[in-house]
Formats: structure tokens, C-alpha cells, sequence
């Protein structure tokens, strides 16, 4: 466990396209900060594993889907999705080079590195929020990981996306069928409104409970066949 004396360790810090990324160590825990924001850390991984597997099993047996996770981040949802032979091509898209380097060649490789070598892997470095308007690919799932949260987003231009505009371009890259899931630090009723209101049907909320404060959440929804 992090001691709570442990003063924080910045092992890189790098001026990013979007601002300060830095990388740093607390106790035994690698952490990524943006902006001054916490965004995530090695502790845990639950939410966000259950992200790749809440929509994979909203796809009801759908044979090897395809997959986009938007945010490499620590690289959990990325090595859980890769470890899982059900899925097929899984496509990860992260706007920080920084985090792509630290992920080929710095300290979460270790973290990422089986993940990286699959041949169902491609990592795309583009902004997710640039990315779901303008590629003409589709995929059966999209898992959205790149802030706290709907209302908590680590760039004022991450907001788009989760307006209406921004959930029509999400739904643009699904299949007809296709989920979307969306990690958040905190449940937010007023997204499932959102959601829904964007034309996704099926829409609900799996939590995962902390050690402290209130559960991460993974709001889902299906995009019409």
C-alpha cells in the first residue's frame, strides 16, 4: 500500500498539444496527471475492466467484435480487452504522445506491452473527440475513457462529446447494434437522460464501489439497429 507520508515522485513531465501530461510515482502506484488534474492510477483497474466487459456482454454474443477504447491511459482497459480472445480488432485511440511513449517505451510498458504485441492491436494518436467525426471505420463497441466524467472533463473540448452533437458522431462510428460505454468517477442521472435523448436505447448504469466517496459508474447505451 502508498504509505500517506510518500511524497509524489514526477518521473516525466512533458509540455503535450493539450497541456502539462506528467507522470509520476506514489508509493508503489504510477500516476497520470493532465493539467494538474488526477486522472488515474495503477491501484485498481475494476472500473475500468468492467467498462471493456459490460460492453461486450451488451453485444449479446456478437462474434468477435470489434472494439474502440478512447484513452490508453494506464493501459487497463487495453490489456483487459487484449487478454479476452473474444474480442477482434480492438483500436485505441490517445491524443498524448507522451502517454504512447510511456506505454512502448517507458515505465507502463510492463503494464501494456502483451496488449501492444497482440495483432488485434492498433493504437491511433489523434484526439477521440476529432477522431469518432471524421474516420470512416465503424465498430461494434466504442469505450469512452478520456476524462472523470461527463461533467468532469480533463479539456474544455472533451465536453462536445458528450452533448448531443458529440453522442451523434460516437453513435456515427457504431454498428447498427453497436454500444457505447462511457466510464465516469461518479453515476450521473442526467447523462442516461442525455443518452437517451440521443437516440440510444438500452441505456443504463453498472457501478463499481469505492474504498471511499461515491461507486465509479460505466453508463451504457445501443445505438439502434
Amino acid at each position: 500500500m502508498t504509505a500517506a507520508h510518500d511524497a509524489p515522485v514526477v518521473l516525466d513531465r512533458r509540455d503535450g498539444p493539450y497541456g502539462e501530461v506528467v507522470l509520476r510515482r506514489h508509493g508503489e502506484l504510477l500516476q497520470i496527471i493532465a493539467n494538474g488534474c488526477f486522472l488515474m492510477d495503477t491501484s485498481d483497474g475494476r472500473s475500468e475492466r468492467l467498462l471493456v466487459d459490460a460492453a461486450y456482454d451488451t453485444l449479446d454474443g456478437r462474434p468477435e467484435p470489434s472494439v474502440l477504447i478512447g484513452g490508453l491511459g494506464v493501459g487497463f482497459s487495453l490489456a483487459h480487452a487484449a487478454a479476452d480472445p473474444r474480442w477482434g480488432r480492438i483500436t485505441v485511440v490517445e491524443r498524448e504522445p507522451a502517454v504512447i511513449d510511456w506505454h512502448r517505451d517507458g515505465l507502463l510498458a510492463e503494464l501494456s506491452a502483451g496488449a501492444l504485441g497482440d495483432p488485434r492491436t492498433q493504437v491511433v494518436h489523434d484526439d477521440l473527440a476529432a477522431y469518432v467525426h471524421e474516420t470512416s471505420d465503424t465498430f461494434d463497441a466504442l469505450c469512452l475513457d478520456i476524462d472523470n466524467g461527463p461533467g468532469w472533463t480533463v479539456t474544455e473540448g472533451n465536453a462536445g462529446l458528450y452533448s448531443p452533437a458529440g453522442l451523434a458522431a460516437c453513435a456515427r462510428v457504431l454498428k447498427p447494434g453497436g454500444v457505447l460505454a462511457v466510464w465516469s468517477a461518479e453515476p450521473s442521472p442526467d447523462f442516461e437522460g442525455t443518452l437517451r435523448n440521443a437516440g440510444f436505447r438500452q441505456v443504463r448504469t453498472e457501478e463499481v464501489p469505492v474504498a471511499r466517496g461515491v461507486p465509479d459508474a460505466v453508463h451504457l447505451g445501443v445505438r439502434p439497429g
